[in-house]
């Protein structure tokens, strides 16, 4: 007696929805220890936090998608927010070592530190203005 179709694509889905649920909680937990690396290496950037919102960009100088659609959305928030918001720019390729201590395995980079400088979010790979700007105001 064959399995019944019906029931194949019930199971079949169901294996789905559990392949995805193991992907996400595999990319929240990346992304907590990213931000757990990043909390314990604020003192490599700065002597004396700045009393606001920090936003740490790595990149590379030869890094396309740095230059086409990070560097314009930052440019677009920290305009947006001007005076409220330090940008702080690294390139990884000279600072591979600043890199290695955040976690960074790939560019554009980008964490976003509160005033107090928690790092709340990372960001792998381009972060629309937009979505910088609404992780920014959620602090």
């Amino acid at each position: 007696m064959s399995p019944d179709p019906m029931s194949i694509v019930v199971l079949r889905f169901g294996l789905a929805i559990v392949i995805i649920g193991l992907g996400a909680f595999a990319y929240w937990l990346v992304n907590q220890r990213l931000l757990l690396r990043a909390r314990n290496n604020i003192s490599t950037l700065f002597k004396a936090f700045p009393n606001k919102p920090v936003l740490v960009y790595f990149t590379t100088p030869d890094c396309a998608p740095c230059k086409t659609i990070q560097r314009p959305a930052i440019n677009r928030v920290s305009h947006l927010l001007a005076g409220e918001l330090e940008v702080v720019e690294i390139d990884a390729t000279e600072r591979p070592d600043l890199a290695k201590a955040w976690g960074v395995m790939s560019v554009p980079t980008t964490f976003v530190l509160d005033t107090r400088g928690e790092a709340r979010y990372v960001n792998n790979g381009v972060a629309r203005a937009e979505k910088l700007l609404e992780q920014i105001q959620t602090l």
